[in-house]
């Protein structure tokens, strides 16, 4: 798989879950909230790091992309 830029990749993982979404909760026999916190958790990486690239410092930028990290684990769990 070729590298791609931070936005791109992010995007391709918001759109795997919302892909996957559907089936989070028949598959896993998880009741519907926690199948809406992988959509929510999982869609807010790539805002989050979309946020970051507008940041107003470094500073800003750390905090905001530190979030996204965050959202990952999230959703990785």
């Amino acid at each position: 798989m070729p590298k791609r830029d931070l936005p791109e990749r992010t995007f391709e993982f918001a759109r795997r879950i919302v892909k996957l979404w559907p089936t989070a909760g028949r598959e896993s026999g998880c009741q519907p909230e926690p199948a809406g916190q992988l959509l929510r958790s999982g869609t807010s990486v790539g805002s989050n790091a979309e946020e970051a690239q507008a940041g107003q410092s470094r500073a800003d930028f750390i905090s905001k992309i530190s979030i996204a990290c965050k959202k990952a684990r999230e959703t990785q769990y």
